[in-house]
């Protein structure tokens, strides 16, 4: 295999400039442009030792950024362990940065623009009932406000949001500290709104949104009121439109 010397040179055994980050960006940015490469071929290119660069490819195995697969057979081998080439996966390529979100924003101005706002407010009522998907079943069984304002918070964990709730005066405040949306969800807040209506229905009371990460706040921050009326866990809107049923009459 014919391994291209990567910059900056080192001596055996040295590390890249910046530490351990510096070198492990260095061995993840090798993987991404000549693999599947063997630890050798890696070691070489970036003039490391062989531990040096065993110990940064066994963390970012364990982080699930790289992945390990027999090298493919060109000769008889002789004994002992065959080979492995490593690459990344796409965990350890997100490290490098993508353009999912300006796609993304280019895909609803276009949407806007051909299909107008009720366009735009349908794709989002759409992907929040995708992003809820079976965790409305969840919310639904918990017993008691509290439990299901939590088990809202657990499912949308799940979804990477990284929400937690926590008692604040009259009700509770679901907080989700990470928005994968937020930069898409700044140009097109039809995003966050509904996201709080599907709250709003699926708890069956009204909420608050307080704050968004979309705009520039630390967290996105919705107010629960003390009390959700249990009639209202099943109404026929509430799962209508988080079901995804034919009747809903905002489609």
């Amino acid at each position: 295999m014919s391994v291209v010397k990567s910059e900056p040179h080192l001596h055996p055994g040295h590390d890249v400039p910046g530490g351990d980050g510096g070198t492990r960006e260095a061995v993840a940015r090798l993987l991404m442009e000549q693999g599947p490469i063997t630890a050798s071929d890696v070691a070489a290119a970036l003039e490391l030792s062989a531990p040096a660069v065993r110990r940064h490819l066994d963390a970012l195995l364990a982080d699930g950024e790289a992945e390990a697969r027999e090298a493919p057979r060109l000769r008889p081998r002789g004994r002992g362990r065959p080979p492995r080439t490593y690459l990344l996966t796409d965990a350890g390529r997100a490290r490098f940065g993508h353009d999912y979100d300006d796609l993304a924003v280019a895909a609803l101005r276009y949407l806007a623009r051909h299909g107008g706002p009720d366009a735009v407010e349908g794709f989002a009522r759409s992907r929040v009932t995708e992003l809820l998907g079976d965790g409305v079943a969840q919310v639904r069984q918990a017993e008691g406000a509290p439990a299901r304002v939590d088990a809202l918070a657990g499912v949308l964990s799940a979804r990477g949001y990284a929400a937690q709730t926590r008692e604040a005066g009259q009700g509770v405040q679901l907080c989700q500290h990470h928005c994968p949306v937020s930069h898409v969800a700044a140009e097109f807040p039809e995003l966050c709104e509904a996201e709080t209506r599907a709250f709003a229905e699926l708890l069956g009371t009204h909420v608050q949104r307080l704050a968004t990460i979309a705009r520039g706040d630390s967290a996105c921050t919705t107010h629960v009121p003390p009390a959700i009326p249990e009639a209202r866990r099943s109404e026929p809107t509430t799962t209508s439109r988080l079901g995804g049923s034919p009747h809903d009459d905002r489609s």
